[in-house]
């Protein structure tokens, strides 16, 4: 194991490509050669017009997302997200996960925006792109804001996350679990503890992952896991063993996606796999262009999620038999039909938020 100290200067990569908007091209000199490894996360405050998102893509069952934050300094090496840098004119690379943008006055844009909504509401998922129990969430507490306010309101809420912090909110989470406006989905990648280090460096190790679906599930909460990415020859054949020890902590459902890597993201991993796992490296990416007809990746909403061919249709009767045969299919229901608006918001007009009485 590596000293504490170089532990946790650790990232999921050293690079920066530019990002394919970008026309500037720009080169940082470091005395030591490891201005990667070295660099302290910076957290810069962003000014949104609105919080939630809407999507409109047949293959992914969420209507509303939401992200408390632009960047995450988990640094997972796959992440799907990473090119989202690029529309800030920031790298996907190594700025993504050390330049990261707080969502300022979270919950006076979620007031504003439930306020205008009427009858049941659309479940809003929140960390669709960026983890909102990384590191800069216990400073900076947006999650928490958030989930006071849809608790406030009763608005129904999923969370996506791979982090242990999650059980800092139990109080919370579980009275949305109680009354069913709730869910809450832990990613768990890998078992593999040396696996782990390398592929998510600044995310809770899977103990803490496994302890968090427990203490949820303790709580009331209803709790799924997600086993994602799937790579090939690098985490998948833990599936059974991962769901296993998932049910057994208290998961009621589960989740597979197969590896994405759009855009700037394919390199990145191109270089990873090279560092960390040379002699699989030509494996891994030939078994992955199979599975997305010849490149990396297929944005092809029919199989962007899951992939074509022999291995990607082994995958899916794996994880099907796995979770038939561990009871890990009760998806349930959000419950939508309590939302609420408290009176205190029903006279307000949008351009009075500053009136806005405190919650917190």
């Amino acid at each position: 194991m590596p000293p504490k100290s170089e532990k946790k200067q650790r990232r999921g990569t050293t690079s920066s490509p530019k990002g394919r908007f970008t026309h500037v091209h720009r080169e940082t000199w470091e005395e030591d050669g490891e201005e990667g490894t070295a660099r302290t996360t910076e957290f810069f405050w962003e000014d949104s017009k609105s919080l939630l998102t809407y999507n409109d893509s047949p293959d992914i069952p969420i209507q509303a997302g939401l992200n408390p934050y632009r960047g995450c300094e988990h640094g997972c090496i796959y992440c799907f997200a990473r090119p989202n840098h690029a529309y800030v004119d920031l790298s996907p690379g190594l700025d993504f996960e050390s330049k990261i943008f707080v969502k300022k006055n979270v919950d006076r844009l979620l007031i504003d925006a439930l306020r205008k909504r009427k009858g049941s509401a659309e479940t809003i998922t929140m960390g669709t792109a960026t983890d909102p129990y990384q590191p800069g969430e216990r400073k900076y507490k947006n999650t928490r804001k958030i989930l006071e306010v849809c608790l406030k309101f009763r608005q129904p809420l999923a969370i996506i996350t791979k982090s242990s912090l999650v059980l800092r909110d139990l109080d919370l989470l579980s009275e949305m679990g109680r009354l069913g406006i709730l869910k809450v989905f832990v990613t768990v990648t890998t078992l593999n503890s040396e696996l782990w280090s390398a592929l998510e460096p600044r995310a809770p190790s899977p103990n803490k992952r496994i302890e968090a679906v427990k203490g949820l599930s303790e709580a009331g909460v209803p709790v799924g896991v997600m086993f994602a990415p799937v790579i090939p020859f690098l985490n998948d054949s833990e599936m059974e063993t991962l769901l296993e020890k998932a049910k057994s902590s208290g998961a009621e459902s589960a989740g597979m996606v197969f590896v994405r890597l759009p855009y700037e993201v394919a390199p990145l991993f191109e270089e990873w796999l090279g560092v960390h796992f040379p002699l699989k490296k030509e494996k891994i990416l030939r078994t992955i262009r199979e599975a997305r007809g010849g490149k990396l990746y297929d944005s092809d909403f029919s199989q962007r999620m899951t992939g074509t061919g022999n291995y990607a249709q082994l995958l899916r009767t794996r994880f099907r038999l796995a979770t038939r045969r561990l009871d890990l299919n009760h998806r349930g229901t959000i419950r939508g039909d309590l939302f609420r608006i408290p009176e205190e918001y029903q006279v307000l007009a949008s351009k009075d938020q500053d009136l806005l009485p405190g919650l917190f």
